[in-house]
């Protein structure tokens, strides 16, 4: 290890501060450009020991788990805390302008749509059972270490009011001191809360589960491992007026926000198409918003969702027909022959993008395409695919859902 002054000169994707020495680039986490600070470094990382020169940019943080002063801040579940909102909402809509050049894709890219403290409905919480309490947090940065946490500004009101219950949950599924994950999910009827990283629990162990959340309120339910504990109330969430229970530990957007502004764009672009494909469709998300205006053919691989979706759409009023597929589109992607049949399509894969299925699609005739994507990068590289197929973009938005980190969603449209 050593110690020495640099100077930050920009941001990386990934939030780090990024500083120029004599052997490459050395990564300083929590540092921004223009800062001067000096570093205990170990090879290109380093770790800031004092700032010598702050930027006008830096601010206090939110959250006292952050860190002292915006400084090597302990909690891992923000990294960004410490930049102030103009230039750090300037940054993430950059990351996309960035991701679209390195495609060679000239593209006008709109203004970041902002996230708020308060609105994430949807949190991932390390836990682990010690011989005096129960932790429930996050873990450091590039540690293993849970930061126990008494409040979170990104999280919902909502999630922070059961703390002290999702913490009484853990304690009595927990079987020993390994670490497991508790992803808890606001729904309308309740927190859903899906464990996992406990191999098994006793008979004796899952009846004191079972217990424990029936003695509570504001639980609708709990699974491990993707079984279903005990459900006191179908967890509902509501997507564009359907009401969808969405499996136990199923995916769905972080923030009610963001997930209408995407799904405002994505309608908007679709227009009054008649014949619609939605690719990667979840519990229907879009699928269920699409079907008021025309016929949807929803294709998803995982079959408790598509059953979700296929569930809510039979119950809905005023829908026009959905059809479901469960289908891999990884292994399996729609074929060009296959779009004839669409006058538009929606596609929201997860962060390795849809590079096989762009190429099907960039073969066909479909005239209006719409690609949502939590990857820059994959998605520049999808969009390139569609562009060297005849697509034209008309439209890029960042989607800011994962406050004050370098993670941010993407909506663009196309044209044939």
């Amino acid at each position: 290890m050593s110690t020495e002054t640099v100077t930050i000169k920009k941001l990386g994707g990934q939030g780090d501060g990024i500083a120029e020495g004599r052997d490459g680039a050395i990564y300083v986490p929590f540092a921004l450009p223009g800062e001067e600070v000096a570093i205990a470094r170990v090879k290109n990382q380093g770790t800031i020991m004092s700032i010598a020169k702050a930027s006008p940019d830096r601010q206090e943080p939110a959250c006292r788990h952050f860190g002292p002063d915006g400084v090597n801040g302990t909690c891992g579940g923000c990294t960004l805390q410490h930049f102030s909102d103009a230039p750090y909402r300037a940054f993430k809509r950059q990351l996309v302008v960035n991701a679209l050049k390195s495609q060679g894709i000239d593209a006008e890219v709109g203004e970041l749509v902002a996230a708020h403290p308060g609105e994430r409905r949807r949190v991932v919480f390390a836990a682990r059972k010690t011989e005096k309490d129960m932790l429930i947090g996050f873990n450091q940065a590039e540690s293993h270490h849970i930061v126990a946490i008494e409040e979170c500004p990104i999280s919902s009101a909502g999630i922070m009011a059961r703390l002290p219950a999702i913490k009484a949950i853990g304690a009595a599924m927990a079987t020993n001191a390994e670490a497991f994950r508790i992803s808890v999910l606001e729904t309308l009827s309740g927190l859903d809360l899906a464990v996992d990283g406990i191999k098994k629990l006793a008979d004796q162990q899952r009846r004191k589960a079972v217990e424990t959340v029936l003695g509570m309120r504001g639980i609708a339910r709990v699974s491990l491992n993707g079984e279903i504990l005990v459900e006191p109330q179908k967890p509902i969430v509501d997507f564009g007026g359907v009401q969808v229970s969405p499996p136990a530990g199923g995916f769905t957007q972080a923030t009610k926000p963001a997930e209408e502004a995407m799904a405002e764009l994505v309608v908007a672009h679709v227009g009054k198409a008649k014949r619609i494909a939605d690719l990667f469709a979840g519990s229907g998300t879009f699928s269920l918003r699409l079907a008021r205006i025309g016929r949807v053919h929803a294709v998803e691989g995982d079959d408790k969702a598509l059953a979700a979706l296929d569930h809510a759409a039979r119950k809905a009023q005023g829908l026009k027909p959905v059809s479901v597929e469960k289908r891999d589109l990884f292994r399996r992607p729609l074929m060009t022959a296959e779009f004839k049949h669409y006058d538009a399509v929606v596609f929201d894969p997860p962060r390795a993008g849809a590079e096989f299925q762009s190429q099907e699609l960039a073969r066909s005739a479909v005239k209006r395409v719409v690609a949502v994507s939590c990857n820059p990068l994959t998605l520049a590289r999808d969009l390139a695919i569609l562009i060297e197929g005849g697509y034209r973009i008309t439209s890029v938005t960042p989607i800011d859902q994962f406050l004050w980190t370098a993670h941010v969603e993407v909506v663009a449209t196309l044209e044939k």
